[in-house]
């Protein structure tokens, strides 16, 4: 990385290795603080506001306003109000009214709360200990140097201290140490060469993100012709996560301007480490927010190099975790096609019973179908008869056969899901790990981390197969399917009540309800699909539908509580009582 410090679409890139700070006067000085000062004098002017026509009063040159700001700040570290105005007449009318100008701090101080501020260090060579916690400590010294610095100003400005103090996040959001790295990638993709490794990641929560999009639109075409060959890329403004999807490596290579897409994969997937890439080349590669000026989200199989390819274009409509999360699972999930094994689109869970049985649990369905809604009222009504409920995977899992048995392991290490949907306070019981996508708008959602890798990637036994049903009122909440034939007709169909986590509204369906590599090999899908359901008949693997409800209007809560219950009478085989709540409370 060649600059100091770079502003694009909201974030803030500080580059610790080339400019660091360690005194107040060193931060009004610093190139970044220069360039937030010409940022915010841009962001006011378009607003037009009370504070831009005080300040314009007193110069109405943008660069001049920008330029008078950070010398006022500068001489407000060592001199009074007064002292500034008796000694440099030419600022005397930014305080013609002390209150306003009060003001004037505070916005450019909740200006630069409100960009997404990342700090990069760059490793000459893969270093580990006690180089990260070297970088762990400038992020704390340099949190307390904006926030004594914020201080300083404006309680001279304001004439008295403050009585309260909130120590908020005022530094760095999040923190990547990265490292150049020779890769080992095949010729038609040593454009991608330079582009620096993240390391290690750091994250001051609460953590909270917010992109142009809050939704997800269709599926990722195939296409015949590799997307990345012959483009050209500026290795100051990509960073490359090496995560591990399941088994997989995957080279994840995104622009600077979606940063928050980039850094919130930590939370997802597993952060590969350095002997697991380094002269290896990966099993999947993606370029996310390439700026070519279209709306490229397809992918491609790279045969001659054993490779899933994907290149997603930096485009307004593509600004949305979605898009990230899903391109990746469905490069994953076509490689395992190839490889003979069933992605499932769906949820795993595997519950010790308080006599210590154990029952591994598959709900499988599509975006919206309830299957983490039901699996956390599991854990909150399951309590008194469960000793151990473990999450394996949240989204996306895969069937294999092992020893003529079919066995199942996941993809990621977190969950990507909706708010709304989970019980009211539990976001915020979460705020200290989570990373929050557009709070305040529909589908919000969080990402969080909840199963360690080691378990995620085991191969665990299945016992019961559920397609999670949201769209039907009657009958049970839990039924089973007598025949493969049934069977196949539902989890094929892969219908649901559509929620608005993606553009689709009303009852829909893709095959298999896994629109992410399935439907693009349906051909090649259904004879592995036919094969695994008779095997996990012939197993004996409970195979059903669990009726979630939660598509359904006036059944976001009780429905998935009704599954959840019906899905623990059934593990423990007795019925559900509140009194194993009463028993617990005497205990």
């Amino acid at each position: 990385m060649a600059y100091k410090f770079n502003i694009n679409r909201g974030n803030a890139i500080l580059n610790f290795s080339e400019e660091f700070c360690h005194t107040r006067l060193e931060l009004i000085e610093s190139e970044g603080f220069s360039r937030v000062s010409k940022a915010f004098v841009d962001r006011i002017k378009r607003l037009d506001d009370n504070i831009y026509n005080y300040l314009k009063a007193c110069n109405a040159d943008h660069i001049g306003m920008a330029t008078d700001l950070k010398m006022i700040a500068k001489l407000l570290l060592v001199m009074n109000v007064e002292e500034i105005c008796d000694i440099y007449d030419n600022y005397r009318t930014y305080f013609r009214d002390r209150e306003m100008f009060v003001n004037v701090v505070e916005a450019f101080y909740l200006f630069w709360r409100r960009l997404e501020r990342y700090a990069v260090v760059t490793n000459e060579r893969i270093q580990t200990g006690f180089q990260n916690v070297q970088f762990v400590d400038a992020q704390n010294k340099f949190e307390e140097l904006v926030l004594s610095t914020y201080r300083t100003i404006e309680e001279t400005a304001l004439g008295y201290k403050n009585k309260i103090y909130r120590q908020i996040t005022a530094g760095a959001n999040a923190a990547l140490i990265v490292s150049q790295m020779r890769t080992f990638l095949p010729y038609e993709y040593r454009n991608l060469d330079e582009i620096p490794f993240i390391q290690s990641v750091i994250i001051h929560p609460p953590f909270i993100t917010y992109s142009k999009r809050n939704k997800r639109d269709g599926t990722f075409p195939e296409i015949k012709y590799n997307p990345i060959e012959d483009k050209k890329f500026d290795a100051d403004q990509w960073f490359c996560y090496p995560a591990k999807i399941g088994d997989l490596l995957a080279f994840v290579y995104f622009n600077a301007a979606f940063m928050s897409q980039g850094v919130t994969l930590c939370n997802l997937f597993e952060l590969a480490d350095e002997s697991e890439y380094r002269n290896r080349k990966p099993d999947i590669l993606y370029v996310y927010g390439y700026e070519d000026g279209k709306k490229n989200q397809a992918f491609y199989q790279d045969d001659q190099n054993d490779m899933m390819v994907a290149l997603l274009s930096a485009n307004d409509d593509f600004d949305y975790f979605g898009y990230m999360k899903k391109m990746l699972l469905t490069l994953h999930n076509v490689r395992k096609i190839n490889q003979k094994q069933l992605p499932i689109h769906g949820a795993m869970v595997k519950v010790t019973l308080q006599n210590g049985d154990v029952k591994n649990i598959v709900v499988m369905g599509d975006s919206g179908a309830g299957k983490s809604e039901t699996i956390e009222q599991i854990k909150v009504f399951g309590a008194p008869y469960i000793r151990e409920l473990k999450t394996i995977y949240d989204d996306m899992g895969l069937l294999m056969v092992e020893e003529g048995r079919i066995k199942t392991s996941g993809t990621e290490i977190g969950a990507f899901v909706r708010l709304d949907d989970l019980d009211v306070g539990y976001g915020y019981k979460e705020l200290d790990r989570s990373v929050f996508m557009n709070p305040d708008k529909i589908n919000a959602r969080i990402v969080i981390p909840i199963t360690p890798y080691r378990d995620v990637v085991a191969h665990h036994e299945v016992d019961y197969f559920l397609y999670a049903n949201n769209y039907e009122e009657g009958n049970e909440p839990l039924s089973f399917f007598d025949n493969m034939e049934d069977a196949l007709k539902v989890f094929r169909a892969g219908e649901r009540m559509a929620k608005g986590t993606t553009t689709e509204m009303g009852l829909v369906g893709s095959y298999f309800a896994n629109p992410f590599g399935p439907v693009q090999r349906e051909e090649q899908t259904d004879i592995i699909l036919v094969d695994y359901f008779k095997r996990m008949f012939k197993q004996g693997i409970h195979v059903g539908q669990l009726r979630t409800r939660l598509g359904i209007k006036g059944n976001e809560h009780n429905g998935p509580k009704a599954a959840a219950i019906a899905i623990i009478e059934e593990i423990t085989g007795e019925p559900y009582s509140d009194q194993g709540f009463a028993h617990l409370a005497k205990k």
